[in-house]
């Protein structure tokens, strides 16, 4: 059974398809999209009957700095042989950390379903006993999207993904029937996340700037339970950046027209 860790600092970024097309175009000067193109990934959030993880999630201030989740995900719509992840997602003070071990679909939901261990020793799979045994928890979301992922040409360990067409259900919680889902985000708007050790590259922070696009607060999980509860909707948040980039296009638009006059 392989396991693995992550440790970093992540930044969230939601944009429409117009400012996406304009940033990509950047972003190739100095990044390099990895060996597995756009793909899907589709994950299944345990929680408690009564949403207890994704509630303490996202209640501030009494909870701003911890937060942990439990998924199971796999890359594409896998099999009950295909291999997935079983991973504990935790955040603390901006560090996000996950561990992880891979599985067997079927061996992952006979553990999470019905108390059957795996055969195995680790210490990742000792921490999602605990998990489990400190909360009583049952698949509660299915969410999937489509992702492409970027390194950067000069620094590997710098990398930024994509994410479309978020999609999530209630009901056929399981990761072999398929993709499908309601979408959280209007059909071509994308979430950009930078993944960091340390400080990101000045050349990115200068391509914020130029296209004013500024992070944000963002959870899959989070703004799908909210916007069941009618507290979170896309277009009203992003309302004032959208005049913002509407109004830098204008500029640019009329720089350009008085450069072409010019000459």
């Amino acid at each position: 059974m392989s396991q693995s860790v992550f440790n970093r600092y992540e930044k969230k970024y939601m944009m429409p398809g117009a400012v996406y097309a304009a940033l990509w175009d950047r972003l190739m000067e100095h990044m390099v999209v990895d060996q597995y193109g756009l793909s899907t990934i589709c994950n299944i959030y345990y929680d408690t009957p009564d949403d207890l993880l994704i509630r303490r999630s996202i209640e501030h201030p009494k909870y701003p700095k911890y937060k942990e989740k439990l998924r199971l995900r796999s890359y594409g719509v896998p099999g009950k042989n295909s291999m997935v992840f079983l991973e504990i997602k935790k955040k603390y003070d901006r560090i996000v950390n996950k561990r992880r071990i891979e599985l067997p679909l079927a061996s992952a939901y006979d553990y999470l379903d019905r108390g059957i261990r795996p055969d195995h020793e680790c210490q990742i799979l000792r921490e999602i006993d605990f998990f489990l045994q400190r909360y009583p928890l049952q698949p509660r979301l299915y969410l999937a999207y489509d992702r492409v992922a970027l390194y950067g040409k000069e620094d590997p360990e710098f990398r930024i993904t994509f994410d479309s067409r978020i999609r999530f259900r209630r009901t056929n919680v399981a990761l072999e029937l398929g993709d499908f889902g309601t979408l959280l985000l209007p059909e071509s708007w994308h979430l950009m996340e930078s993944k960091i050790r340390s400080a990101a590259p000045k050349w990115f922070s200068d391509l914020l700037t130029e296209h004013r696009i500024y992070a944000t607060s963002f959870s899959k999980y989070g703004n799908i339970f909210k916007k069941e509860h009618g507290a979170w909707n896309a277009e009203d948040l992003m309302r004032h950046r959208i005049e913002n980039w509407e109004r830098l296009d204008v500029a640019s638009n009329n720089q350009e027209n008085r450069r072409k006059r010019a000459c």
